[in-house]
């Protein structure tokens, strides 16, 4: 037995030595020095170019043949998105969970939330940035209708440039921010209003009445009823699609070479160099691809069973068998127990755009801090051991991905 044992133990030793040594030479491997102008065309090729600064740039990017932006369009889908008539209780409104007001000292749904008894279930991020344009709660976990705690656990996604993204949610089966803005509208655990009810609501509103045949009048089917649930969806989606963000890095990419430090530069030129762009591309860093993770599991454990059977002869033997055991996959705790899409670990994955005001982290909030969760992604995605000169430069450029939402001069009725 203690011959199995002995080997079985040295064996497990060099694999995680050999893993620790690769790993190593991945991170101190010599990477590519760029100029200002190959780095900005490094990030070009990868499609992660800069967000449009004028309403036209910007209809050739989020505007839809199922659902044409305009201004009225525009202007309704932003008066839904402030109203809580929306939800069961009237307490409750998009802007609750994904908040884009600078200033929210008057949302008093958030102090309501902190003393609620759900208190222990919240992270404290929000207490100190809810001034934050942040595009969601700060919450570990989010709350809806009746101060409910989402029952997985999971925490309200940015709204923000979200539709630049292929997959909204966390399990990515939701393709568009209408369909996503009609789910969030009836989920019980959100705002708790049927799709009869809000339209009922909204028809006893006679301005909401008359916006909404202003702009969803059919000329070919003047009869055709204008105020109803796909038509709230889709209103609100078109001002969703107008939440988008700019920054330093977007002055980088259209030529500023000064917009960003020689850290932030460094960090750009890892995030090329160790594969992080693979997975976190486009205008919005993210948000196009469903991927698992982790890629790479530590939480296994050799389970070494020793067992007594008899031989032939009646004397009792001892067997040893090995098994690897695997505790939950996730390098942080499994608050929630959510395993992705069709419990496959397959997570949509995040956009990085404004990632610095979107703490705490990963699906369930369990990671507080922007440095430790760029720490758990280069290892258990990329099987690398960051140095802390290399996590700090990571760092400075995410943070040149902070901006504030494009105050888009709208001019036209949204047709190019």
């Amino acid at each position: 037995m203690n011959i199995y044992i002995k080997t079985s133990l040295k064996i497990v030793v060099v694999v995680i030595l050999i893993f620790e040594v690769l790993s190593y030479l991945l991170t101190k491997k010599v990477d590519k020095h760029y100029s200002d102008d190959e780095l900005r065309q490094t990030a070009l090729s990868r499609n992660m170019s800069s967000i449009p600064s004028t309403y036209k740039e910007l209809l050739k990017v989020v505007d839809s043949p199922e659902n044409r932006l305009s201004k009225d369009k525009i202007e309704l889908g932003k008066s839904l998105f402030f109203d809580k008539t929306l939800s069961k209780d009237r307490d409750i409104s998009c802007d609750t969970c994904h908040m884009i007001e600078k200033d929210n000292k008057e949302n008093n749904t958030f102090s309501n939330m902190l003393l609620s008894k759900n208190k222990d279930s919240v992270k404290d991020c929000v207490v100190c940035h809810l001034s934050d344009q942040s595009g969601t709660d700060r919450l570990g976990a989010a709350i809806g209708h009746n101060q409910q705690v989402n029952p997985l656990h999971l925490n309200t996604l940015s709204i923000l440039n979200s539709a630049l993204a292929k997959h909204q949610t966390w399990s990515g089966e939701v393709q568009s921010v209408e369909q996503q803005a009609g789910n969030s509208i009836q989920d019980p655990y959100k705002m708790n209003l049927s799709a009869k009810d809000a339209q009922q609501r909204l028809s006893q509103d006679n301005s909401y009445v008359q916006m909404f045949e202003k702009v969803f009048k059919d000329q070919k089917n003047p009869t055709a009823p204008t105020l109803t649930f796909e038509n709230l969806q889709k209103a609100i989606g078109a001002y969703v699609r107008t939440l988008l963000t700019r920054s330093d890095y977007d002055k980088f990419l259209d030529g500023d070479d000064s917009a960003i430090s020689q850290e932030a530069k460094k960090g750009l030129a890892n995030f090329m160099n160790f594969g992080c762009k693979g997975c976190h591309t486009g205008k919005s860093v993210g948000g196009q691809s469903i991927q698992k993770f982790p890629l790479r599991d530590y939480n296994s454990f050799l389970d070494l069973t020793n067992t007594f059977s008899e031989n032939t002869k009646g004397r009792a033997v001892s067997q040893v068998s090995f098994n690897f055991s695997m505790s939950h996959p996730y390098p942080f705790e499994n608050i929630g127990g959510f395993m992705g899409k069709n419990s496959q670990r397959l997570f949509r994955v995040p956009m990085l755009r404004n990632v610095t005001k979107t703490s705490p982290y990963f699906h369930n909030g369990s990671v507080a801090k922007l440095r430790d969760a760029v720490r758990i992604m280069a290892k258990h995605q990329l099987g690398m051991n960051l140095t802390d000169t290399q996590t700090d430069e990571i760092v400075a450029f995410l943070k040149t991905l902070e901006g504030d939402i494009v105050n888009y001069s709208i001019e036209e009725e949204g047709k190019l």
